[in-house]
C-alpha cells in the first residue's frame, strides 16, 4: 500500500528507509511523513505484516501531510536510497544498560549492514539501535561503507536533553542555549560545562544571573538528569522514541538538504584527542556527503579526561564483541 500522489517515472525523488518498525521506526517514519523531508518512505521489518500495518496507518495519515510515498518493502526497495535508517534489534529493557544490549544486537547489525551496502551502495548508513557506539562500529566493520557515511545518533538525543533542562532551569528557549554532549551515548557521556552558554554568557554565569545561589548543584542535577533520563523514561513507560525520532529526522534534513548542521552524532574517530579506532560523539558537520568533518572543540582538563575514560568503555565493549565474549542473540 502506498500513499498517493506516487512520483511519476523518472521524477527525482528523496527516498529514505527505515529498517525496522517498532516503537523507534514507526514513530520516526510518522515523524519524517510530518516533515516533508522525503518524496518516498520504504519501511522493512522482519515481521512483515507488522511493516505493512504501519504503513497502512501511516497512508491515511498522508492526506493531512505533504505529499509522500510510504510503503512496505523488501531489500531491493532500497536501492538508490538518500539514507537508509536502522532501527531495528531489541529495545533498553528496565534496569539494563545501553551496553548490555550489545549482546543482543550486534549480530542483528552484522547482518542488515552488508545487506544495506549491497543493494545501495551510495547511501548513508543511520544508526539507532542500542548500544549505538558499539553497534555503529559494527555496521562500519560489516557494511564497507565509508566512515564518512556511516553514523550513530549517539549524543545527539543527550544534547537535545541537556540543552531543554538547561532551558527549563533558566526559564528560557531551549534553542537559545549552547551546549552539548559528547562522547558514549550512555552512562559514560561528557558534558562539555567549559563551552556551555546562553547568548554568549557562560552557563555558570547564567544561572547566577538567574538568581541561583548554588550553581555548581543546579548544574550537577541537570546533568544526572540528562544522563539517567532514559532509565527514568523506561522504567514509566517501557520505551523512548518520541524524541529520537525528531532527532533522526534533524539528521536526515541536514543530509538530504545539504545544510552542514553541526550534531553530535556518532562516527568514527581515528586521531582526534589521541583516540583510535572507536565510534562515539563529538561535534560533526553533517551535510550531503554524511560526516563533513569534526569540529575540534576544545575541552578542559576533565571534560578530555573524561572522554577518553568514556572512549575506553566503549573501545572494551567493541573488543569484547570482536574476541567473541559478547555472543550473537
Amino acid at each position: 500500500m502506498t500513499a498517493s500522489p506516487v512520483p511519476r517515472p523518472g521524477s527525482p525523488t528523496t527516498r529514505i528507509g527505515i529498517i525496522g518498525s517498532g516503537h523507534v521506526g514507526a514513530t520516526f517514519a510518522y515523524a519524517l511523513l510530518r516533515s516533508g523531508v522525503a518524496a518516498e518512505i520504504v519501511l522493512l521489518d522482519a515481521d512483515r505484516d507488522r511493516a505493512e500495518g504501519e504503513v497502512m496507518d501511516l497512508v491515511h495519515a498522508a492526506p493531512f501531510e505533504r505529499p509522500t510515498r510510504i510503503h512496505a518493502g523488501d531489500w531491493d526497495d532500497l536501492a538508490g536510497a538518500a539514507v537508509v535508517v536502522m532501527a531495528a534489534g531489541s529495545g533498553q529493557r528496565p534496569g539494563q544498560t545501553r551496553l548490555d544490549l550489545a549482546r543482543r544486537n550486534a549480530a542483528v547489525v552484522a547482518d542488515i549492514a552488508p545487506r544495506v551496502a549491497a543493494v545501495a551502495p551510495d547511501t548513508i548508513l543511520l544508526l539507532a539501535t542500542n548500544p549505538v557506539d558499539v553497534l555503529t562500529h559494527v555496521a562500519l566493520a560489516t557494511s564497507g561503507l565509508p566512515a564518512t557515511r556511516v553514523i550513530g545518533s549517539g549524543t545527539l538525543l543527550d544534547t537535545a536533553r541537556f540543552r531543554a533542562l538547561l532551558a527549563d532551569a533558566l526559564d528560557v528557549d531551549p534553542r537559545s542555549v549552547h551546549a552539548v554532549v559528547v562522547g558514549e551515548h550512555g552512562d559514560s557521556e561528557v558534558p562539555v560545562w567549559s563551552l556551555a552558554n546562553v547568548a554568549g554568557m557562560r552557563i555558570r554565569d547564567a544561572f547566577t544571573a538567574h538568581g541561583e545561589p548554588d550553581p555548581d548543584a543546579v548544574m550537577a542535577d541537570i546533568f544526572a538528569r540528562t544522563r539517567d533520563a532514559a532509565y527514568r523514561i523506561i522504567e514509566r513507560k517501557g520505551a523512548t522514541y518520541y524524541a529520537i525520532a525528531s532527532g533522526l529526522v534533524r539528521v536526515i534534513e541536514a543530509i538530504v538538504r545539504d545544510q552542514r548542521t553541526v550534531l553530535t552524532v556518532s562516527s568514527l574517530v581515528d586521531g582526534a584527542y589521541g583516540l583510535h579506532d572507536v565510534c562515539l560523539s563529538l561535534p560533526a558537520v553533517v551535510g550531503r556527503n554524511g560526516i563533513e568533518r569534526v569540529l575540534p572543540i576544545e575541552l578542559d582538563g576533565a571534560e578530555l579526561a573524561g572522554l577518553r575514560r568514556s572512549a575506553s568503555v566503549v573501545r572494551h565493549a567493541i573488543e569484547e564483541l570482536a574476541s567473541g565474549e559478547v555472543a550473537g542473540p
